[in-house]
């Protein structure tokens, strides 16, 4: 029994609880564990009545309700991203109201066709602007295995939820590393897809001219693998969508990186886990292929301006569309709508030619190996506080990002897949996760996924809280 919402699932199908009883058990763990600040916004009588509805499937329909992998699921949306029908977005800021709520996007559809019930959204910084999710609006997310630290962001809110066992799953989004990095803080295992593989649409409100993609942060690497296979495909535009790669058998080439730059060093226990990893693939006949800083920091270089000029521009347009008051919002967040306004054209223009670039480099990288075994996090998760939102210096907030992930915004400006897993434990008072980063080539998620799960079958991170509605 792995914990997650795989198993959760299955003691629903199997008569062992009913969705009803799921939600309610999710719900009370909501209510125990609300100083953790991981829930922005909550419906009990939605996330009852959507409960109540898969029972009702459940005796009616049977065959129906089997074929959905997650039904009767509870699970959070973030807030920033979908939209999700009924649930009030307000991406963490004071400039939106919570009242009504958008029709669902594609993707939010096919959240609700899984068999997921919903029942409120999790806390993001504003605007998704930063990696932990602290909005001046509240509440403050901590993490839930040192409440002194960060969750991460901007899906800190939901990794908070899942860590704490509130939800076996839940949704999130990925623009500079918004998936992974929470993930990483909390010891769950995070995947950005490759950039076209999920749903953006109808509106294409989060997709920050590719570079953010969604998914879920969860507790296992099957949950990963189902949730992409039930989300992903049919995408609808604006790219092609990933032609699906077969998971290769035979020996891979793995390039091994294990250094972050004299600028972005990385922690000794960090490194170790990743060479630990390497070894074990190693040990299955796997060929390890040492790489360099130098043949990534460029990429890792542009890969921060483009990330820093596509925010700031689309937070400048946002404002004006949207005809909000910028003077409430928090002064970080005016500073990046002003940084957006002043960018020229021509500059704008160069970062996304410089974008074009990471990715083709990437990809010759990739004529010579498979994938990429490499660091996600710098140091343990930071304490609250460490990424303030009440100043206006944008480049000193990037930095301090850059130096906490260096790499994570690698893979969303080339639009590579990305996967992070713990792999161990610190020795601080309270563990906490040791994470590896795993990258592929665009559509080979399966491959990502096989070598996530043999790394998980080392059994080296132990969730610390069972899920609502599962014994321990």
């Amino acid at each position: 029994m792995k914990d997650d919402a795989t198993d959760l699932a299955a003691a629903i199908r199997n008569g062992n609880l009913s969705a009803a009883e799921a939600m309610q058990a999710s719900l009370a763990a909501a209510q125990r564990q609300e100083p953790l600040g991981a829930i922005a916004y909550l419906d009990a009588a939605m996330g009852l009545a959507s409960a109540d509805g898969r029972d009702r499937e459940n005796r009616s329909e049977p065959e129906r309700f089997s074929n959905r992998p997650f039904a009767g699921v509870p699970i959070l949306a973030k807030d920033l991203g979908g939209p999700f029908a009924g649930l009030p977005v307000t991406a963490g800021s004071r400039l939106f109201e919570r009242k009504g709520g958008e029709a669902d996007s594609d993707l939010a559809a096919r959240f609700r066709e899984a068999g997921f019930c919903l029942f409120g959204l999790t806390t993001s910084p504003e605007f998704g602007l930063s990696l932990a999710s602290e909005p001046a609006i509240g509440p403050i997310c901590r993490n839930p295995l040192d409440p002194a630290r960060t969750a991460g962001g901007s899906s800190g809110g939901a990794a908070a939820a899942v860590a704490a066992g509130i939800v076996a799953i839940a949704h999130a989004t990925d623009a500079g590393g918004s998936i992974r990095v929470p993930a990483a803080c909390c010891g769950l295992v995070g995947m950005k897809p490759t950039r076209g593989a999920i749903p953006g649409g109808p509106s294409f409100g989060n997709h920050l001219a590719g570079i953010a993609s969604e998914l879920a942060v969860c507790r296992s690497v099957r949950d990963t693998a189902l949730i992409f296979d039930e989300l992903s495909g049919n995408s609808r535009g604006p790219f092609a969508d990933p032609s699906p790669v077969d998971i290769v058998n035979g020996r891979l080439r793995i390039g091994l990186l294990i250094d972050t730059g004299a600028a972005y060093p990385t922690e000794g226990d960090r490194l170790a886990a990743v060479e630990d990893a390497a070894r074990a693939l190693e040990s299955d006949g796997h060929v390890i292929v040492p790489l360099s800083w130098a043949e990534f920091e460029s990429s890792v270089a542009a890969s921060g301006r483009a990330f820093a000029d596509i925010v700031s521009v689309n937070l400048a347009a946002l404002m004006k569309a949207a005809a909000l008051d910028e003077s409430r919002a928090e002064p970080l967040t005016q500073a990046f709508a002003a940084r957006g306004r002043a960018l020229s054209v021509a500059s704008l223009w160069n970062t996304l030619n410089e974008a074009v670039l990471v990715s083709h480099k990437l990809w010759a990288l990739f004529d010579r190996i498979d994938c990429i075994l490499m660091p996600m996090l710098s140091s343990a998760p930071l304490v609250i506080g460490s990424f303030p939102s009440d100043h206006a210096d944008t480049d000193l907030h990037l930095e301090r990002m850059t130096a906490f992930a260096p790499l994570a915004c690698l893979a969303n400006i080339s639009g590579f897949p990305a996967l992070t897993l713990p792999f161990g434990q610190d020795e601080h008072a309270m563990p906490l996760p040791v994470p590896v980063q795993i990258m592929a080539p665009m559509g080979h998620e399966p491959r990502l996924l096989s070598l996530a799960a043999r790394l998980e079958a080392e059994g080296r991170w132990q969730h610390r809280f069972p899920v609502a509605g599962l014994t321990s």
